[in-house]
């Protein structure tokens, strides 16, 4: 190996430590109804990544507030509705999700975001899906 290719290597994993790295990522939702005949599969963006983060070994000393870690989450965000076919008349069909424009490190914000460190596994279809998605913005 060349010694430009290893000081480069080694930079690359210096550097890379150093740094978060959390950025928009594309992610695939399944949304449906009990009431509609039909799921959509809706593509958006979600903030996925690394944060830099450090855990102290004085955590008995400190207070809750102080041991939170930082988190991939939104620093922009826009929301999106889609109209799920199949629905009858008295069910409104409108769903209206997230799609992040960008994002940062910081502290989880319940608010908008889901901070629980284990997620349900139930991005899946139970119904037929439509092949075409019906979305404007709000």
């Amino acid at each position: 190996m060349s010694a430009l290719f290893l000081i480069s290597m080694l930079f690359g994993l210096a550097f890379g430590q150093a740094t978060s790295f959390c950025i928009p990522t594309e992610y695939m939702m399944h949304v449906e109804r009990k009431e509609c005949a039909y799921c959509l599969s809706v593509n958006t963006t979600i903030c996925a990544g690394y944060c830099m983060t450090r855990d102290i070994n004085g955590k008995l000393f400190l207070p809750k507030y102080a041991l939170s870690q930082d988190v991939c989450t939104y620093r922009d965000f826009m929301y999106k509705t889609v109209e799920i076919p199949g629905c009858p008349r008295h069910v409104i069909p409108y769903f209206s999700y997230p799609v992040a424009v960008s994002c940062k490190c910081g502290k989880c914000n319940t608010d908008y975001s889901d901070c629980i460190h284990e997620a349900i596994k139930t991005n899946y279809c139970t119904k037929p899906q439509k092949s075409y998605v019906v979305g404007f913005s709000i």
